[in-house]
């Protein structure tokens, strides 16, 4: 087998050797991160969301058990217009 463009392969091997050599040299740099009051401010209320409940039980809890007692009672024309409500903010 022949290879006719052998200084174009020649030439993609020296390529990455250069690059590889540039990374060498930069080995010695270090990578520094300064971040913001604000960034810090986030990262406080994310830690916050996080460690909070999906759920608020105390607003949960008695219906669960209005439900489960069967005494919890849904007037229909409240449904009717919250329904609607809704109906018109998706229009």
């Amino acid at each position: 087998m022949r290879i006719e463009a052998y200084t174009q392969v020649q030439q993609l091997y020296n390529s990455s050797k250069v690059q590889k050599e540039q990374n060498v040299a930069k080995k010695g740099q270090t990578d520094q991160v300064h971040i913001s009051s604000r960034g810090l401010d986030i990262q406080v209320a994310s830690a916050a969301v996080k460690g909070a409940s999906d759920i608020r039980l105390d607003v949960c809890e008695p219906l669960r058990q209005a439900v489960k007692d069967g005494t919890y009672d849904v007037s229909s024309e409240s449904f009717a217009d919250k329904l609607l409500q809704k109906y018109e903010e998706m229009r």
